[in-house]
């Protein structure tokens, strides 16, 4: 968890000073550096389109950089993914109220900017072609069944599950009961379980429960 008490080093970057609500100095550079992986995930996961996420979180830390006055130092990761997330429900409700068509076709996975692609998405020296190949194809039906779920359950399962959050900080970011996130929890991840066992034959084979 990191509180106000965190003191952030300024290292690649030019330091932009902000306070918090307490009085607590911070840099937010330094916090755009910290959490803007981590931000992009929980968007690309939300809104399943690459673009979209890198507007989400750039709109994210523009409202963030103006309302850090309002924030309290207490956890900064927390405050900041819940601005992300609200941000995204804003996108996905605009995109239901309006939907488009788009004039061209989206890029494939493979065609992401450089600057957005984590390692995760790439091959290691030790992953052969095929590893590479299955995982992505793993990756793509998870995806599948995250979209599958209510809003609330891929936001509970991202935080806790991808972004490693303890239920209380879940609870912190989605403004909600310590108990409604383990329920949504509980059934998000049954949910996701039973869309890939539903899955069948568009699973990599190791991953089939019947084999």
């Amino acid at each position: 968890m990191v509180t106000a008490s965190h003191q952030f080093q300024c290292t690649t970057h030019i330091p932009l000073p902000v306070q918090d609500r307490s009085g607590n100095s911070h840099c937010f550079n330094c916090i755009i550096e910290t959490f803007q992986s981590q931000a992009y995930n929980l968007a690309r996961r939300m809104l399943s389109d690459w673009s979209l996420a890198e507007d989400a979180v750039q709109e994210s830390l523009v409202s963030g950089y103006r309302a850090f006055p309002h924030f309290r130092g207490d956890n900064l990761k927390a405050w900041l993914m819940r601005i992300v997330a609200n941000t995204c429900r804003d996108m996905l409700r605009s995109r239901k109220a309006r939907p488009t068509v788009p004039l061209d076709p989206l890029p494939a996975d493979d065609m992401e900017p450089s600057s957005v692609l984590s390692a995760v998405n790439l091959p290691s020296r030790e992953e052969s072609p095929e590893d590479y190949a299955e995982r992505r194809e793993l990756n793509r039906a998870i995806q599948g069944g995250l979209d599958a779920l209510t809003e609330d359950q891929r936001m509970s399962l991202l935080l806790v599950d991808v972004q490693g959050m303890s239920y209380e900080e879940a609870a912190l970011t989605m403004g909600c009961s310590l108990g409604t996130v383990k329920s949504r929890i509980s059934r998000g991840r049954r949910g996701l379980r039973d869309i890939l066992r539903g899955a069948g034959e568009l699973l990599p084979s190791r991953f089939r429960q019947d084999e």
